[in-house]
């Protein structure tokens, strides 16, 4: 299982005279994850997609960007600065108009939603 499983990039209609052929799509989920990989947060070492961080990423025919994305906790200290950084790395894939980063806590993180990858980079196993 990976972190998207439930977070898979969904192309939403707006435009169809604009509409991503499904090759394109498949090349910006890979840069949008690869960009959503970059953003740690500070107090563990493990990106936020791979910590399971990352609930929802739609992606328009306008190539606008809405994320939903958690903490791991409600009370991060971080939880201000997060959404902006997110934003920031995103921003970084060409051909993008915006990015809008939506903190959303329902459902709530538990660490069942992180990767394998992260589960062995805690030494969860």
């Amino acid at each position: 299982m990976t972190p998207m499983d439930d977070a898979t990039v969904n192309p939403t209609p707006e435009s169809p005279a604009t509409a991503l052929g499904q090759d394109e799509l498949d090349r910006m989920t890979d840069r949008l994850v690869e960009q959503l990989k970059t953003v740690y947060d500070p107090e563990i070492p493990v990106d936020i997609y791979e910590l399971g961080l990352i609930y929802k990423v739609d992606l328009s025919d306008d190539m606008d960007v809405v994320i939903d994305m958690t903490l791991t906790a409600p009370g991060c200290p971080v939880a201000g600065e997060m959404p902006g950084w997110v934003e920031e790395a995103i921003l970084q894939v060409g051909g993008l108009k915006s990015c809008t980063v939506n903190l959303v806590f329902d459902p709530p993180w538990d660490p069942s939603r992180m990767s394998d990858e992260a589960k062995l980079q805690l030494n969860m196993f």
